[in-house]
């Protein structure tokens, strides 16, 4: 079964996270759909590839809102009978002074090109030969405690390198996607580890450096709080004497494991995923060479069917060229108008079908969506609620969706806040919010929205890759200066800013009144006017946005990167 995958040396792309479609729900938000599109570029690229992810059975978890917006979690169950295969090869790794035993499965990522396939590898402890406790650690994305984190973080790291080993895959270079996979750096040291019988200094007996030769580290979290860390007294609990405590603390820190130094300082290459973001990662992790490597999104993927139709039509070979969308100007005003007006229905349609918002065609449309949580600020549209009613009032509507993590209580309140809101206006601006968001539910609001609206904490926004994805459906951004925005900004033309560039910010201003202040004046005197009144230039912006922003902001732009610069050099 994977005998012709396993012939040439690969790349070993190690996420906690894939998402590649809705039926195999291993994936929380933007960290693991970036993932499923790096993947799926690399079969459009014929690339020698194969990632590495955990089972997770039940999944992140299935959102259910109430009437008030109070967000409900159920498991996201699943059958991996169903869709993935068996490889048959089992490894094991020791936790609390016992076995536990890992088996693998595998499941095929296609190209939409044809004659290229990348087989992705799930971890699986669900195994009879596993304790009850240990039949569970692949069961839950991000689930439970520091304990079962830590024990997940090694199963995929550590289990993950015997697993390929197993397989009979040589690798070349091993790629982190963020610290939970850290702990493969350990297990490499152990194959490099020297044979060298007295020495004076333990750390003489591992070989560094060679370990550095063969790893990648992309950091995507400019949050403290992002960073996983542990305590050494859980890690010897569970892993033991795995590796010494002595030489782990000069690698991941005196007081904690912190993850993203154990890749930091056993990777030869370490990269953010903007250019911003890799200055505020610079500031974070003082004295480390950490470069940028701005995200982008699978064009064939993120790209609705009435776009694709008229991108075939126009731009022939743009999903696997997507610099092709520079000639966007072949296609017709009226042609592109049409077709995100065909998107547009569909969103308006299945919005009117799961929600009482009762929405029109012809209104402008904003969609936000994105995980519900504090610094993405979902409220700030509503700082002035009289003047948002004033300016708004049957010209805009709005469309939100996303989830909050279970333990995020605050997250979980906006989400209440936003339904208030949309009660309190529901005589004069439509507003719903669509729960469980997904894959298929993101592709239709990115699509089908006139803008996306994103309002960002700076400098928390590493990159947000849902904005390139309303791009390349000729959907404008209207987004604060941060992430990836920052780079595909161009004012008035390819979409427009909300408050002061980065560089304009003082510790002492208030942002979200300054911010507030700046999106009611766009919204009332630049944007609905523009909308309403001059629909010439509102097509002249799509076009911009696909031709600007789409055309570069794509991951087969972000892989070609990657291999030049992370891969081969």
């Amino acid at each position: 079964m994977l005998d012709k995958y396993i012939t040439e040396p690969k790349i070993a792309y190690f996420s906690m996270e894939i998402g590649l479609n809705d039926e195999i729900p291993t994936f929380s938000g933007g960290l693991g759909v970036l993932a499923g599109d790096t993947v799926k570029s690399a079969a459009d690229l014929i690339l020698p590839f194969v990632p590495v992810t955990l089972i997770s059975r039940k999944g992140y978890f299935r959102q259910e809102l109430d009437s008030k917006g109070h967000q409900i979690e159920h498991p996201a169950i699943w059958d991996p009978s169903k869709l993935l295969k068996k490889t048959g090869e089992k490894i094991s790794l020791t936790m609390e002074g016992r076995s536990v035993f890992i088996q693998s499965w595998v499941y095929f990522v296609e190209s939409p090109r044809g004659g290229s396939s990348i087989p992705v590898i799930y971890l699986d402890t669900d195994l009879p030969e596993n304790s009850p406790e240990d039949r569970t650690l692949t069961d839950y994305l991000y689930g439970g405690d520091d304990a079962y984190r830590l024990k997940q973080e090694a199963l995929l790291g550590i289990g993950g390198v015997r697993m390929l080993r197993k397989l009979g895959f040589k690798i070349k270079k091993y790629h982190m996607n963020e610290g939970h996979a850290a702990f493969l750096t350990l297990e490499l040291l152990h194959k490099f580890k020297k044979d060298i019988e007295a020495v004076w200094d333990e750390s003489q007996i591992w070989d560094f450096e060679a370990v550095k030769d063969l790893c990648v580290f992309t950091t995507h979290t400019p949050v403290e709080a992002g960073h996983d860390k542990f305590s050494y007294e859980l890690y010897n609990k569970v892993l033991g004497d795995y590796f010494p405590e002595k030489i782990l603390k000069k690698l991941a820190g005196d007081n904690k494991i912190n993850m993203t130094l154990l890749g930091f300082n056993l990777s030869k290459y370490v990269n953010g995923v903007a250019k911003k973001h890799g200055e505020v990662s610079k500031s974070m992790f003082p004295g480390y060479q950490i470069n940028a490597i701005t995200n982008g999104v699978h064009s064939y993927t993120w790209t609705c069917e009435s776009m694709k139709k008229i991108f075939d039509k126009y731009l022939p070979g743009w999903a696997n060229e997507p610099e092709i969308f520079v000639r966007v100007g072949a296609i017709p005003d009226d042609e592109l108008w049409g077709a995100h007006m065909e998107a547009k229905k569909k969103l308006i349609d299945y919005v009117n079908s799961v929600s009482s918002a009762d929405m029109d065609y012809e209104t402008l449309t904003f969609g936000f969506a994105r995980r519900a949580t504090a610094y993405k600020r979902a409220d700030l549209l509503f700082t002035d609620f009289k003047r948002l009613e004033k300016i708004g009032t049957g010209k805009i509507q709005l469309v939100y969706a996303g989830k909050a993590h279970p333990r995020d209580t605050v997250g979980k309140q906006l989400i209440e806040k936003i339904f208030s809101y949309a009660e309190q206006l529901k005589d004069k601006i439509k507003i719903a919010f669509i729960q469980n968001y997904n894959m298929e539910i993101a592709l239709k609001l990115v699509s089908g929205v006139d803008v996306w609206l994103n309002t960002p904490l700076r400098p928390l926004e590493a990159s947000g890759t849902s904005g390139m994805k309303a791009t390349h459906n000729g959907v404008m951004n209207f987004s604060v200066l941060d992430g990836w925005w920052i780079e595909g900004h161009i004012e008035g033309f390819t979409g427009w800013s909300i408050g002061p560039a980065p560089t304009d910010i003082s510790p002492d201003n208030n942002m979200n009144k300054i911010d507030a202040e700046d999106l009611y004046q766009k919204l009332e005197n630049v944007i609905i006017p523009l909308y309403y009144n001059d629909r010439k230039t509102w097509v002249r912006m799509m076009q911009n946005a696909i031709g600007k922003n789409a055309y570069y902001f794509n991951s087969h732009r972000m892989m070609r990167r990657y291999v030049t610069e992370a891969y081969i050099r």
